[in-house]
């Protein structure tokens, strides 16, 4: 399993860091990358420490531990200045907090995270389908999450990805230690929301390809 979206004590998560990856080892995982909610007041103090513990985490398990944020109710006017300055602080993975329909989360997020070039859009919610049309020009993979209340448009967002070839990728948005799921439940979810057996193992190597590029 490779989950690309999860929370640690740095924003709203329940476990520190090297606690959440030790439980992601435990489950079989083979990365996961540290996702805190930032916005321009906690940017600079959230992703020095979660580099540093993901240095040294990888230095000593066999798991690929990826410090990255999740943007999340910043004005869209403001997500490609604070995406930048992540990447310069040193977050691998990039994502955006999208517009699910259980907060009210800002309209025109979902087209500023795209057009700033984020890596993967979350819980996007009803997407417009413009939006993943840009969604899939500008290579920005789009979440099916396994998080109550986000999974409510997990079905509409399939459909839009799978109609227009966007990519897609299954999170877990882990905040607590059982939030964190296996592969085969990651399967059930993908085929609660209308995706077919045959388009399943690209959705898993979306997200192999995702770590494999940030690797670099």
């Amino acid at each position: 399993m490779i989950d690309l979206h999860t929370h640690s004590i740095f924003s709203d998560g329940e476990l520190i860091p090297s606690e959440l990856v030790a439980r992601a080892v435990d489950r079989g995982y083979k990365a996961i990358a540290i996702t805190d909610h930032v916005d321009s007041s906690n940017l600079t103090s959230v992703v020095p420490n979660v580099v540093r513990v993901a240095n040294d985490l990888n230095r000593y398990w066999s798991i690929v531990v990826i410090p990255g944020v999740e943007i999340t109710h910043v004005p869209p006017e403001m997500i490609a200045d604070i995406a930048k300055e992540a990447r310069s602080l040193g977050a691998k993975v990039v994502l955006v907090h999208g517009e699910t329909i259980v907060e009210p989360v800002r309209k025109g997020t979902n087209r500023a995270a795209i057009e700033a070039g984020v890596d993967i859009l979350a819980h996007p919610g009803l997407i417009a389908e413009e939006d993943v049309i840009l969604a899939k020009e500008r290579g920005v993979a789009l979440e099916i999450t396994a998080r109550k209340g986000h999974s409510l448009t997990n079905g509409h967002v399939a459909k839009m990805a799978l109609k227009h070839a966007a990519s897609l990728v299954i999170n877990t948005d882990t905040h607590a230690p059982d939030d964190l799921t296996d592969r085969s439940m990651a399967e059930r979810i993908l085929k609660a929301a209308g995706i077919g057996e045959s388009d399943i193992p690209g959705i898993f190597k979306n997200s192999e390809d995702i770590v494999l590029k940030l690797q670099k």
